[in-house]
């Protein structure tokens, strides 16, 4: 069990084989015999769904990135912290961050490392590329099973480009281990066992889990820290294969004299995937139509706080099924 303390409390705690110096403030500190965790972050680079123009999406229903600006998962963003957050309490954790995706979401496990996030590891193909939920999670289960072992895999509740909270829970299910969604803290860990509290529509609910398991990060945890100088001037040249042009000499020397710059990027074949399980062939989901609504200052309306335009409000919004 994990013994974390406060060092504003200025004291010093004396147990058997433990002794805790508390120097100085704000910083949680931890005394644990537990081993190092290894934790896994599936983050994802989604559009920036606040600049949404009329090119966003394909006709053959699939969205159009190339043409959207983009950012780092929201969601994903407090999944990192909360897996940091374990990494500061237990030591030696060592945190993978893993993103399906074309060549340019490498941004993102950059931002991760900068962050305090130890690796990363992009998965990029074209033939990923159309993926609804069923087939995402199956590439990212692939890819999870190349790795040594996990304890914890994090990712968030959420994508905001697609809202469906389905794929944390479907690479659950494929790896055959328990999911806690949701999650807002967690209270505390052992070698064998996590404790969860997860933030629901009506209220929390603490829940225990044995090990290995996977989390999904609700919003309301605690908001990922910033970028720390340190970590950006030692990652800033972190690169995949693909990012390095040929003729770059710099780079390639610089790589080859520290390799933990070196980005993995894996495609269909180093993960060993069915190709009819992956990409657009391998997605049941089809969008049929998709429609962009913008409302005009013409489509608004002022109501008085009497009762009748109150009502008319009510019986007009469960007319349009908007309500009800």
């Amino acid at each position: 069990m994990c013994h974390f303390f406060l060092k504003h409390e200025l004291c010093h705690l004396f147990r058997e084989k433990e002794v805790l110096n508390l120097v100085s403030f704000n910083k949680i500190i931890q005394i644990t015999s537990m081993r190092p965790l290894k934790i896994v972050v599936l983050i994802k680079q989604v559009p920036d769904t606040r600049h949404v123009g009329p090119d966003a999406m394909k006709p053959d229903g699939t969205v159009n990135r190339g043409k959207l600006d983009t950012v780092f998962n929201p969601d994903d963003l407090h999944a990192l912290e909360l897996a940091l957050n374990l990494k500061d309490r237990v030591p030696e954790t060592e945190i993978t961050v893993m993103t399906m995706g074309p060549r340019r979401a490498a941004d993102i496990i950059r931002d991760s490392l900068y962050r305090g996030a130890d690796n990363g590891i992009l998965i990029s193909d074209k033939r990923f590329g159309g993926a609804d939920t069923l087939a995402t999670s199956y590439t990212l289960v692939k890819a999870i099973k190349k790795l040594a072992s996990f304890d914890i895999i994090m990712c968030g509740r959420q994508a905001i480009d697609g809202d469906t909270a389905q794929v944390g829970p479907q690479c659950a299910e494929k790896l055959g281990i328990p999911q806690v969604t949701y999650v807002e803290e967690v209270i505390s860990i052992t070698n064998d066992e996590v404790v969860a509290k997860r933030r629901l529509s009506k209220g929390v609910e603490t829940v225990s889990s044995p090990l290995p398991c996977l989390m999904t990060v609700h919003g309301a945890s605690p908001a990922c820290r910033s970028k720390e100088a340190k970590r950006v001037m030692q990652f800033k040249y972190a690169r995949t294969n693909s990012e390095i042009k040929r003729n770059d000499e710099f780079m390639k020397e610089l790589h080859t004299k520290r390799p933990y710059l070196t980005i993995p990027e894996w495609g269909v074949e180093d993960i060993d995937a069915d190709i009819s399980k992956i990409g657009l062939s391998g997605s049941p989901t089809k969008v049929k139509s998709v429609e962009s609504i913008v409302l005009t200052a013409s489509e608004a309306k002022v109501l008085s706080d009497s009762d009748s335009d109150i009502e008319g409000m009510i019986i007009e919004l469960i007319e349009h099924h908007t309500i009800g």
